[in-house]
């Protein structure tokens, strides 16, 4: 099946009405949708980029009711992304790559993804952004936050909007706000769990709040008023390494409570879970440069894996499949800017 994307200028009424899971019947296909506002710089809105994860749908459907009989204060573009894995209710079908690892500057093999997303981008660069804006939900135990891929003042100033934890990355590569930011403040939304009220609330602000906005100031933030940690490497379960958090016959067991660690400076010597007939670490992290760092981070003793240095996880969840899909975590440090 050829992949196409669907573009248009008015929003089809059922959308309004609509679950994610009733999406791909509604529009056939990821689709772009543009209209117009009071002014007529873009704000550029990516939602379900992970099919499961519903928040950025729901609240951006709250917007537009909000603005359904009046003027829009600002031109929007906004992208409906993975429908297909939404109407299954999962972050991405099987034989489909991830829709947040396949944008402009993607490490990816060539795919009819790559293209259609460097298809967008070209068509948003030639609409001179105001502002990016990617909203995803977490599958763990996460405070809500924002990511940012570049340390300038309107980029934090965009991400301060909406909390004061900041998360700064530039690995993976693939990532929609990583390649936005080339044209525009760009922010990723990490909402907390799927189908939170709170989360969707926060959000829908937030939005509102950006269609508002005249200009984003380049001014430094004060120090208190900002939290920002610096992920310095993703952390995968080896491809060969079967896991899981239940006692059976998995090579690693993972801690049950492991997901409570986000967000806490965790010391040496935390455990992240046993090994069963291992001598080598289960686990591959990656810093920002593509190099294996895992021996930096983790250990194993007598048969336990822990950690080898003071750091901050984000990230760890419960969910088998999402770890095999994307990553066990990410984790952190925190800087001074």
């Amino acid at each position: 099946m050829t992949l196409i994307l669907q573009e248009l200028d008015r929003l089809p009424p059922a959308v309004l009405t609509a679950k994610p899971e009733q999406l791909h019947k509604i529009l056939g296909a990821p689709t772009l949708l543009h209209l117009e506002g009071e002014k007529p710089q873009p704000l550029f809105i990516s939602i379900l980029l992970h099919g499961n994860e519903p928040t950025g749908f729901y609240a951006l459907q709250r917007l537009l009711k909000h603005y359904q009989h009046k003027p829009l204060p600002r031109s929007l573009s906004i992208f409906f992304g993975n429908t297909l894995a939404a109407e299954a209710k999962l972050r991405r079908l099987d034989n489909q790559p991830d829709y947040n690892r396949v944008w402009p500057g993607t490490e990816q093999a060539d795919c009819e993804e790559i293209r259609l997303m460097q298809y967008i981008f070209d068509k948003m660069k030639a609409k001179n952004l105001f502002a990016s804006i990617d909203i995803h939900n977490n599958t763990g135990l996460n405070p809500h936050y924002a990511c940012i891929n570049k340390l300038d003042n309107s980029f934090l100033q965009l991400a301060a909007l909406f909390g004061r934890l900041i998360v700064y990355f530039t690995h993976p590569k693939g990532v929609q706000s990583l390649s936005f930011a080339e044209l525009c403040p760009a922010v990723t939304l990490e909402c907390g769990r799927p189908d939170q009220d709170h989360g969707i609330d926060h959000a829908f602000d937030y939005l509102n709040s950006c269609l508002h906005l005249s200009e984003l100031s380049q001014r430094a933030l004060p120090h208190r008023d900002i939290a920002v940690y610096h992920t310095v490497a993703q952390v995968k379960i080896a491809d060969d390494i079967t896991f899981g958090f239940d006692e059976n016959s998995h090579q690693l067991i993972l801690d049950k409570d492991l997901e409570r660690l986000n967000f806490t400076e965790i010391k040496p010597g935390t455990r992240f879970g046993r090994v069963k007939f291992l001598q080598k670490l289960p686990v591959l992290a990656i810093d920002e440069s593509g190099k294996d760092v895992s021996s930096r981070f983790f250990e194993l003793n007598q048969n336990e894996l822990l950690t080898r240095c003071a750091t901050m996880p984000s990230m760890l969840t419960l969910d088998e499949r999402v770890i095999r899909q994307d990553c066990l975590c990410y984790l952190m440090e925190q800087i001074a800017l």
